[in-house]
């Protein structure tokens, strides 16, 4: 369970400032690539990863009829998806096939699942644009997820563009994209990403004002951090 006051960090933070923290210590690949927002206007995404891997299609095995076993994986997954946790489906980066539609995705959403995220297309995406809930896909996609996928295992590690997921890592994703926190450091990378968010608030603020960036970013200069400091604590009371 994600505590209230780690997810509320969270849903403030970019991805890019998380991208920053993970690199300090030293993971440099957590950033989901080449994917985007159905819809740029809701707020950030914030789930645990449950997991859904596609495998090549093969044909004999991955008609229409397969959507009739109550078992099939991708159905099961839609069914025992958690509310707040993400979707995410290894579709091996290939969105010539959907990995899913608008109807499975408004179902995720009625559940109160945190988001849907793959590295191939869906489609519909019309309509999911227009749910209420977050969405990343690499671009939209008509043909059928059997055309060329083939659900084959649920809440597994995955691949999705090009970035390790275990089932229970933290997916954040905003209006840039989507970045992968491994669990085990989930409250670390909190309590360092609330502080840099807090700064860089206060960085862009002056910059807008007309300062320079020397000695303020990064912050280098004993002027600019005693005056750092002063708007901390002014803000603080404010709060």
């Amino acid at each position: 369970m994600l505590l209230d006051h780690i997810k509320k960090v969270y849903l403030k933070a970019s991805v890019a400032t998380i991208c920053t923290a993970l690199f300090k210590r030293g993971l440099k690949n957590q950033f989901i690539q080449d994917l985007s927002p159905l819809n740029s206007n809701l707020s950030n995404m914030v789930g645990f990863a449950y997991t859904v891997r596609y495998i090549p299609a093969r044909e004999d095995l991955n008609t229409l009829e397969v959507f009739k076993n109550p078992k099939h994986p991708q159905r099961v997954a839609i069914e025992e998806c958690p509310k707040d946790h993400v979707l995410i489906f290894d579709s091996r980066k290939d969105p010539r096939a959907a990995s899913a539609g608008a109807i499975l995705i408004t179902r995720l959403m009625v559940k109160g699942c945190a988001g849907v995220v793959t590295d191939g297309g869906f489609r519909d995406s019309d309509e999911i644009k227009k749910l209420q809930i977050p969405t990343y896909h690499n671009r939209p996609s008509s043909p059928t997820n059997l055309t060329l996928h083939q659900a084959i295992d649920i809440n597994v590690p995955i691949g999705c563009g090009d970035v390790a997921v275990w089932p229970g890592d933290l997916l954040v994703g905003d209006k840039e994209g989507v970045v992968v926190i491994p669990a085990n450091i989930i409250d670390e990378i909190a309590n360092e990403v609330n502080p840099m968010t807090l700064y860089e608030d206060y960085v862009i603020d002056r910059v807008r004002n007309g300062s320079s960036i020397k000695g303020l970013y990064p912050l280098t200069d004993k002027n600019e951090k005693k005056l750092y400091e002063k708007w901390l604590k002014s803000n603080s009371k404010e709060n």
